[in-house]
């Protein structure tokens, strides 16, 4: 017979883990904060453990149920996920997403960081040598800058296909950086650096040669959103390694399951920045459109990404079996 002081003492635990679900059900798991998926994991076991005890007391049936459900949610949360919905695939995008963001933003932070600082080592490398810039951009690219043209100029009379070729490469980029965190980071922080080395070293050999307005002001449009989403793409490989290094007081394999299904999460919303990006980079950014008006698009674009990544979620409601544990107990 199970006693009225084990179930006390257990039943916070049960809501808890009532609460969590009921949580990740509305918002997906992924807008848990990261001591809250360690915590879901944690009472995951625990309760598992309770349903044992409970299921040898042949009066506690109805208990026996209720933990059996909630178990059951909570293992689909963790290690099955949910099928795709239109209404879900909103709910994503709307109101998951944004907490996805905020939830991760020092992994997001970190890629930044790596980033900015490959790209000021670009710009000292370029200004302390010269011949560095032909070296490491190629004869043709300098020649090009050298004569004060943009090499991006033929873009125009391509820009359909060129928009094509845009997207699948930015979205290939993203990919790759973001999966790249299962070995450790590694390949996460080597893309990171090397795509701000390339950016400092660009930027570097337009100055010289006097052509920053026509370099910022093609990368600006675009890059509004198509930076941001490099960056998360950099703090979603670097949140799967944190979770394959750091498992803390959870078994490693279901920390990589828990970080991986945030990063998904994390690199799945870049791709609408993505696709915008890659249709401003192949119409906006080559035409001879006015750089004031470019450098307007560029602020428009990214107050409209801080908003939305700024936006908070809605409150989970209780559950309404809560009230379900309460007359369980009272039996």
């Amino acid at each position: 017979m199970i006693s009225s002081r084990w179930l006390e003492k257990r039943k916070a635990h049960w809501k808890r883990l009532e609460y969590l679900v009921e949580a990740s059900r509305q918002r997906s798991i992924s807008a848990l904060r990261p001591e809250e998926l360690q915590e879901l994991a944690l009472l995951y076991r625990q309760v598992a453990s309770d349903l044992s005890t409970v299921r040898e007391d042949p009066a506690s049936t109805q208990l026996a149920t209720y933990l059996n459900r909630i178990l059951g949610r909570a293992h689909n949360l963790i290690y099955m996920g949910r099928k795709a919905s239109t209404r879900g695939i909103w709910n994503f995008y709307w109101n998951v997403y944004p907490a996805v963001f905020r939830e991760t933003f020092s992994d997001t932070f970190a890629a930044f960081t790596i980033f900015l600082a490959a790209a000021a080592v670009g710009v000292l490398l370029s200004i302390a040598d010269a011949s560095f810039l032909r070296h490491f951009l190629g004869p043709q690219m300098m020649d090009t800058i050298e004569q004060h043209k943009m090499w991006t100029d033929s873009i125009v009379s391509v820009k359909p296909a060129a928009s094509s070729a845009i997207l699948t490469n930015n979205i290939s980029v993203c990919f790759a950086t973001f999966a790249l965190g299962i070995t450790a980071g590694i390949g996460t922080i080597y893309m990171m650096l090397l795509n701000g080395l390339l950016i400092g070293i660009i930027g570097a050999a337009c100055w010289r040669e006097g052509m920053s307005l026509s370099l910022w002001s093609f990368v600006a449009a675009h890059g509004s959103l198509e930076l941001p989403a490099i960056f998360i793409s950099g703090g979603a490989g670097i949140g799967i390694a944190r979770g394959l290094l750091f498992p803390g007081q959870l078994p490693r394999r279901l920390s990589l399951v828990l970080a991986g299904s945030r990063s998904v999460r994390l690199i799945l919303g870049t791709v609408p920045m993505l696709i915008v990006a890659g249709l401003v980079e192949g119409f906006i950014s080559p035409s001879p459109v006015s750089p004031v008006l470019k450098f307007s698009l560029a602020a428009v674009l990214g107050i409209l990404l801080v908003l939305y990544l700024s936006k908070r979620p809605p409150k989970p409601a209780v559950s309404s079996t809560r009230a379900s544990l309460n007359t369980i107990v009272a039996k």
